[in-house]
């Protein structure tokens, strides 16, 4: 028979045992997380890298030439046409004036440059790596503006794997680096496909990109496909031109569509009227050309 000593000798010891083996269950080192693959690890590093540029100026302004097709191939002149474009990039609200073959201007009016919604896509400086919208939005509705200032870094994390897109394919044509992508979720969404970048800086070069054509009267929406290519300007990665065709069975007027983005600029000041349509009309004098 045990004697009460023994007993609490017994349970010390139990307690002890108890103690040392949680300690070392919490001293034991965690599983390291999994390592991104090479290709993600490229991916990160071009989103990385483009990110860094970010935001971009507060004004852009800049030329934007659009030529399309008709279903016969011929040009479309009626759609074809050339615009100026004041625009804030905070918000993408934008004046934009219409340029005529004699020198002559169009109009004021206002714009929100933005891909894949009903209006032509931009502005140059434009995020290539944004999701498109969830659903179409009128031009009244402002996006939600990029940060503009780094915060207080209090502590950093490492994020492992890719939530938007799976590499599929990682090739070196010459002096780049083609990557090939596959949504992981939200295919209309995530609609980067190819992205093309110099393998030494992983700067962009071009990108494939899912888009939509609007159709209007009719309210058709057809699926077409970007090809947009990337300049760099004053180290900044800037949209310069994008070639859209349709994906689907559409073969009508606008088919084939080009955009040009020409004489971009960024001044460090803009009227703070050229961003709101209701004051148009008391400035028509000081309209810019």
């Amino acid at each position: 028979m045990r004697t009460p000593m023994a007993r609490t000798k017994t349970l010390r010891l139990r307690n002890h045992l108890t103690l040392c083996a949680a300690l070392f269950v919490i001293a034991a080192p965690l599983p390291a997380p999994a390592a991104l693959s090479q290709p993600d690890q490229i991916l990160a590093k071009i989103r990385q890298t483009f990110r860094a540029h970010r935001p971009p100026p507060p004004y852009v302004t800049y030329t934007l030439v659009r030529e399309q097709l008709t279903e016969q191939g011929y040009p479309d002149y009626v759609n074809s046409y050339t615009y100026h474009i004041w625009c804030r990039t905070l918000d993408r609200a934008a004046l934009a004036r219409k340029v005529f073959r004699d020198d002559a201007r169009g109009p004021l009016e206002f714009l929100r440059p933005e891909f894949n919604q009903d209006r032509d896509p931009g502005p140059p400086t434009a995020d290539v790596f944004e999701r498109a919208p969830a659903h179409p939005q009128p031009v009244e509705v402002a996006p939600t503006p990029e940060p503009t200032g780094l915060p207080t870094v209090i502590g950093s994390v490492t994020a492992y794997g890719e939530l938007e897109y799976h590499v599929t394919a990682v090739t070196t044509e010459g002096s780049t680096l083609h990557l090939s992508l596959r949504p992981i979720r939200d295919p209309d969404r995530n609609r980067l496909r190819e992205v093309y970048v110099d393998k030494k800086t992983y700067e962009l070069k071009k990108l494939v990109a899912t888009d939509k054509l609007f159709i209007t009267p009719g309210n058709e929406i057809h699926p077409e496909l970007f090809t947009i290519t990337m300049s760099m300007s004053d180290g900044r990665p800037l949209v310069t031109a994008v070639n859209g065709v349709t994906t689907d069975d559409y073969t009508g007027d606008g088919h084939v569509v080009n955009y040009q983005f020409k004489d971009i600029k960024f001044p460090s000041a803009l009227p703070d009227w050229y961003f709101n349509a209701h004051s148009y009309a008391m400035h028509l004098e000081q309209a810019p050309l």
